[in-house]
């Protein structure tokens, strides 16, 4: 099944406002893959489960035409209110049924998105829509990894998001679970002989403790414990920033921290 877990109005603002774009590193990764296997033109990339256009946006000055696709009318909503892309168009629509000719699309991207598709329709897509040696690019980052650096406290402040993340990890759900084993089950079902796995994509930067909050804002785990507890829920952010700013010894939430995050990328080249 595909599952519905970003739908609301209030979600998809706050998607827009605290969901970083994947970073250049992994940007790079993906062109060069595409550039090894496929080669020049790129004519059209597909961005699934784009959400608010992060990683849609980002694809935009490499391929002809993008097209962002997701389930959440709300969250492409979101996406077409940001301008300056006039190459890239946005449509409500899942993985699972790709409105797209057979052997058409050069790149299918999906960014932090790929664990709540159906796996075996999903594929079944992905490998009529690709053209021969076109690519199919998975990326996402590991919660368990994330690592904040503040003067000489970071080992505290990390200890303060270790404990707020346990607290939400009650109501994660198991395709989150998913994608932080790092898609090991969908890797192996991509039918493609032609498969790689890039780790330890280490990326810093840097984020205030608001910034920070809001992320949390949007991880699916965070709204499912807001809709079982609205003010627990809220109460818990609240705290969390209320201890951060004590350790590092401010008072205003716009404080810039380091940020350091690892993504990794399953990368897949449809045969000739």
């Amino acid at each position: 099944m595909a599952y519905r877990m970003f739908e609301g109005k209030e979600h998809a603002s706050i998607y827009q406002m605290y969901r970083p774009a994947p970073p250049d590193e992994v940007k790079n990764i993906i062109l060069q893959y595409l550039d090894k296997k496929k080669g020049q033109p790129h004519v059209l990339a597909v961005d699934l489960g784009c959400g608010t256009g992060q990683n849609t946006r980002l694809m935009a000055p490499h391929f002809q035409q993008v097209v962002g696709i997701d389930i959440s009318e709300c969250q492409v909503e979101e996406a077409r209110a940001v301008p300056g892309y006039p190459n890239i168009t946005y449509r409500q629509g899942t993985a699972e049924d790709l409105p797209f000719p057979d052997d058409s699309v050069d790149l299918l991207t999906a960014a932090s998105a790929a664990h709540w598709f159906d796996q075996s329709r999903f594929l079944a897509e992905a490998s009529r829509v690709l053209k021969p040696r076109g690519c199919m690019a998975l990326l996402c980052y590991t919660l368990d990894n994330t690592r904040l650096h503040y003067q000489d406290c970071g080992e505290r402040l990390n200890q303060l998001h270790k404990e707020m993340k346990q607290e939400l990890l009650l109501y994660a759900s198991s395709p989150v679970a998913a994608s932080q084993n790092k898609l090991d089950d969908l890797y192996s079902a991509i039918p493609f002989p032609d498969k790689e796995r890039v780790e330890g994509i280490w990326v810093k930067e840097p984020t205030s403790v608001r910034n920070l909050m809001g992320l949390i804002k949007t991880f699916s785990m965070f709204q499912a414990y807001k809709r079982k507890d609205p003010q627990m829920a809220e109460d818990l952010l609240l705290n969390t920033q209320k201890r951060f700013l004590e350790e590092m010894g401010v008072t205003c939430p716009d404080t810039n921290m380091e940020l350091e995050m690892e993504y990794y990328c399953i990368l897949a080249s449809k045969p000739q």
